[in-house]
């Protein structure tokens, strides 16, 4: 790399490059579309047997096929107009020195130092002091200082000049050295599978490109705004500054709240595949155990809905803390009604919460469209709910520190959906199931409450972290709780009631805590995390849910009264009240009295 040579790289050409791969990766991009959604429905529609199977199966590798190819080809046109973005900076530089040195009529030779003439006085003779040659120094800042300073006024300004173009070739060929690495990186194996290593190998170039574009994209995208403001900066994107970040982040833009569901969800499934390659190959326990999670979310995706299923849109993914995942049955921009539900204790990335935590959102939004305008039901899991290895035993001794954190990141999410709805007042209503209850909870208590919500439900609550539904800043008249007469988590006794005996008790197991909180304070209207929500003194309105099984049966000990709330084969009576309130209905809902 000389001066020159920099001078005359053009960055145009390079720019013309990565449009280039950028129509490959868009072409790409809508063959998987059309495979996806018209090809492989309409076969499955229209035919049956193993042939028609078999058909499927090869519809969806060519669907990864070209996955894979927008994942590559996305990221050389990032790598191409990065590299381009950081040459032409160093171009600045190069041509700002070249300027002022034609400016005072200096010379810059090729091998970038620089001639100045003479100038100044002697101080004996008063003549003009002899001019001289310099050679840049790359790093100036490390050079040893000589102390001694030349007396012709033209070598500072020369020397200058021969460190700022020493310094512009030495990081243009960082620069260079750097991307023709990644650049080299970016290649396709041979066949036409996409093999999970394929995707490991996707993963490692989306990393390197994403550090080295870090400079180019990543500072643009507002991290700090609020919702509405992030909304407003998609909006202002060119379309290929869109097409550029879903190709190079689509970890950040599909879990930026305020950016369209469609944006999202298109982000997360190809970040989809970036996880499981990253996560592919490992042994650790967690890897194994979100990975597993992770293709069944994949699974469900590419599945055809059943009837009366709203499609599924990923709105959120990530392998972070316990895992992320959130999953929406149903547009939620375009829905009239959006309901989102909480989970709780022991909620985590796992293929339980893919099965079970997904099907709840999934049966809601199927009832809940039964009763009015369309409803999307989602499933947030975007925080790091308390794992209890005991089940239900230790929910007592979760603090309340993740529901707040979680009720932060929860409102900002109810706060993008707010204004990503294509509808002016969308009715939007709040879940929380357990633990989840409380960071609904503690969502409500953010300043100027949950962004959106009209309605909040709690289900098999332990407290919500207030004392009354008037706290909750959507008026009593619209907070509804259903508690099961077998659940025990509805009736964890407060925890003033316990002295150091029965707290042991309850650390022991959750039937020690159920018999000594009716022994300690029968009635009591007290809870673990506060006033209990089912209560008349709370001020909520309840709903009818089934009783559960007891507690103590013929098969043992059983806890399952604290999770039959969203399965329709289980507490229909429970999905259909909480689906006339998701859609907008709660004055058609059963209500049973308080406790």
């Amino acid at each position: 790399m000389t001066w020159a040579r920099l001078r005359e790289v053009k960055c145009a050409e390079l720019e013309e490059a990565a449009d280039g791969w950028g129509r490959v990766s868009n072409r790409a991009d809508a063959a998987r579309d059309r495979i996806d959604t018209q090809l492989v429905n309409d076969l499955r529609r229209t035919q049956r047997g193993e042939a028609a199977r078999a058909a499927v199966r090869r519809l969806r590798r060519l669907s990864m096929n070209f996955q894979y190819i927008y994942t590559e080809c996305g990221l050389l046109r990032t790598a191409l107009n990065s590299l381009a973005h950081e040459l032409k900076a160093q171009q600045r530089v190069l041509q700002g020195a070249l300027d002022d040195a034609a400016a005072l009529k200096f010379t810059v030779h090729a091998d970038g130092s620089v001639t100045y003439p003479a100038g100044g006085e002697g101080l004996v003779d008063g003549k003009p002091l002899a001019g001289g040659r310099t050679a840049g120094v790359p790093n100036p800042g490390l050079a040893s200082p000589t102390g001694l300073t030349a007396p012709n006024p033209n070598a500072a300004q020369a020397q200058d000049i021969a460190d700022r173009v020493a310094r512009a070739v030495r990081e243009a060929a960082d620069i260079d050295w750097r991307y023709a690495r990644i650049l080299r990186a970016l290649k396709a194996e041979g066949g036409l599978g996409v093999p999970a290593a394929t995707w490991t190998d996707a993963a490692g170039d989306a990393a390197a490109v994403r550090q080295a574009a870090s400079g180019y994209l990543k500072q643009g995208i507002p991290f700090d705004a609020s919702p509405a403001e992030r909304k407003a900066w998609w909006a202002g994107l060119t379309d290929e500054q869109r097409e550029e970040y879903l190709a190079v982040y689509p970890d950040q833009i599909g879990n930026l709240d305020g950016v369209p569901a469609l944006v999202r969800d298109a982000a997360n499934r190809d970040n989809l595949q970036l996880l499981m390659g990253k996560l592919t190959g490992r042994n650790d326990e967690d890897a194994v155990t979100k990975l597993a999670a992770l293709r069944e979310i994949d699974r469900q995706l590419s599945a055809v809905p059943g009837p009366g299923e709203p499609p599924m849109y990923l709105l959120g993914i990530g392998d972070q803390g316990n895992g992320r995942a959130i999953v929406s049955f149903g547009n939620p921009d375009t829905s009239r009604n959006v309901a989102a539900y909480v989970p709780g204790l022991n909620t985590s990335l796992d293929e339980g919460f893919a099965r079970g935590d997904l099907g709840r959102a999934r049966d809601l939004a199927i009832a809940s469209n039964r009763h009015g305008e369309s409803t999307a039901a989602i499933t947030w899991l975007g925080y790091d709910a308390p794992q209890s290895p005991d089940g239900l035993g230790t929910l007592a001794v979760a603090g309340g520190a993740r529901a707040e954190e979680g009720g932060r990141s929860f409102g900002r999410f109810m706060g993008g959906l707010a204004v990503t709805s294509e509808h002016t007042d969308p009715h939007m209503t709040a879940i929380g199931h357990s633990y989840g209850s409380r960071t609904v909870g503690a969502a409500t208590q953010q300043e100027g409450g949950i962004p959106g919500v009209d309605d909040i439900v709690f289900v098999g609550s332990p407290g919500v972290g207030v004392d009354s539904a008037d706290d909750l800043g959507v008026g009593r008249g619209h907070v509804f709780v259903g508690a099961a007469s077998n659940d025990i988590v509805t009736k964890l006794p407060a925890r003033e009631q316990f002295a150091v005996g029965a707290a042991e008790m309850l650390v022991g197991g959750p039937v020690a805590a159920h018999i000594f909180g009716d022994l300690a304070d029968p009635g009591d209207d007290d809870v673990w995390f506060g006033r209990d929500p089912a209560s008349e003194s709370f001020g909520a309105r309840r709903f009818e849910v089934g009783d559960g099984p007891p507690l103590i049966g013929p098969a043992g000990i059983s806890v399952d009264a604290h999770s039959g709330y969203f399965d329709p084969a289980v507490d229909m009576t429970s999905v259909e009240n909480m689906a006339l309130i998701a859609a907008g209905n709660s004055h058609k809902i059963k209500t049973e009295d308080p406790r």
